[in-house]
């Protein structure tokens, strides 16, 4: 059977894992509503330009320059929602460390207790 500090020490590597999948994942949206936002901006300098095939094509290229909007607002949403998740996670990662440091220091306190016990119990039993 596993004690309570093993557990507790599995679930702050759990717990470690859990916020760097967040952090990685807001990372990822990030970077997706840049890549978004570089896309609208490239579009509307193409829009403007004076040999743009925008001319022929007008509604494509507003729909792509929508399309590319959209996507970056969802992205910037879902980046939202992910810090959400790690303060979440952050707060849930100290908490479980710091129970685990209380009990690591409770156990290695019992551990010293019992050690001082057995050296005055072989002085008595010397004597």
């Amino acid at each position: 059977m596993t004690t309570r500090k093993e557990r507790l020490r599995k679930l702050v590597k759990v717990q470690e894992q859990l916020k760097a999948l967040h952090e990685t994942r807001h990372a990822t949206f990030v970077a997706a509503a840049g890549a978004a936002e570089a896309e609208a901006r490239e579009l509307v300098e193409h829009f403007d330009a004076d040999q743009s095939l925008a001319g022929l094509f007008p509604d494509l290229y507003h729909r792509r320059i929508a399309n590319a909007l959209v996507r970056q607002e969802a992205s910037l949403e879902s980046a939202r929602q992910e810090a959400g998740l790690i303060a979440t996670a952050t707060a849930r990662t100290n908490m479980v460390e710091r129970a685990y440091k209380d009990v690591r220091r409770r156990d290695e306190r019992e551990r010293s207790d019992r050690e001082r016990l057995d050296l005055i119990a072989q002085k008595r039993e010397q004597e």
